[in-house]
């Protein structure tokens, strides 16, 4: 397959920070407000274009709709009742499932005078995937598998089935283009879990906002797809790879000493938030 030549992918330096090793001590609301404050340094040019892999597990990541179905507080039940974390977070899109064989990367860029597109952000990040599997397939296509959980105009999928979600986030001058990759595991019982949370939550009943109805026969993971055994590890070094050919200089490394001081108001806003989401269920 010919190399993507995508501009945003192509930076004089990248850098990369490792969050895949799953922590319990280390969740998603902490993940969300670390791009916050990526968005707030890349942005501000106080650091370089980054891009973040992080790993939960069992955790679903709701939509800010999400919050308004009818039934609500049943359906978040019923996830707690089969073990899972539930938080909403600061991005588009709907409900989504997180697990170790779910790999997820942010992609943070600064935000130029005029703006980035919304379609070139999300373009950027189909550009990666399609190059990382290159030599596997040809066959990624970016576009809304219906019924799906979390449809969206760039969700991509092989053979008509889906194996990854894109949404957004701008804040402070700086935009953070996520993705969750579904590796290997079990994607039916993702779209069977999510399935049963909208149908406990009345999604049918919600007249103002529309909702998924799940088919799992539509969603699938790489490792199905592409016939061959991968995890975590497998994709971090295809995206490490890839990213390196667009990259004039590619660094590793944590948080430094400025982002770990502004990361817990960025935290504390997304733990009010989910509160006040959250408070009258």
């Amino acid at each position: 397959m010919e190399k993507e030549n995508h501009e945003l992918l192509s930076q004089s330096e990248w850098r990369f920070v490792d969050h895949s090793t799953v922590q319990l001590a280390f969740d998603a609301i902490q993940s969300f407000a670390t791009d916050d404050t990526l968005c707030y340094s890349v942005g501000s040019h106080l650091a370089p274009p980054t891009l973040r892999a992080w790993v939960h597990e069992k955790t679903i990541s709701l939509g800010i709709q999400d919050s308004k179905l009818p039934h609500i507080a049943e359906g978040i039940a019923y996830l707690q009742k089969e073990g899972y974390r539930v938080v909403v977070r600061n991005s588009g899109g709907l409900a989504v499932v997180l697990d170790k064989d779910v790999l997820n990367l942010s992609m943070i860029l600064p935000d130029v005078e005029r703006g980035i597109a919304i379609e070139r952000g999300y373009e950027a990040m189909f550009a990666l995937v399609k190059e990382m599997f290159a030599a596997e397939t040809d066959r990624i296509e970016a576009k809304e598998i219906k019924h799906s959980y979390c449809p969206g105009s760039f969700d991509l999928s092989i053979d008509d089935k889906k194996f990854a979600g894109i949404s957004q986030r701008r804040m402070a001058k700086g935009v953070a283009v996520q993705i969750y990759l579904g590796v290997a595991g079990n994607q039916q019982a993702r779209s069977e879990l999510i399935r049963t949370f909208y149908q406990i939550s009345g999604s049918k009943e919600q007249t103002k906002y529309e909702y998924p109805e799940v088919d799992p026969n539509v969603m699938g993971t790489l490792s199905e797809l592409l016939g061959e055994p991968l995890d975590i590890n497998a994709v971090l070094i295809k995206v490490l790879q890839t990213i390196h050919t667009y990259a004039g200089k590619l660094t590793s490394s944590p948080l430094n000493a400025a982002e770990l001081d502004r990361f817990p108001a960025y935290y504390e806003r997304l733990i009010k938030r989910n509160e006040k989401v959250l408070e009258n269920l």
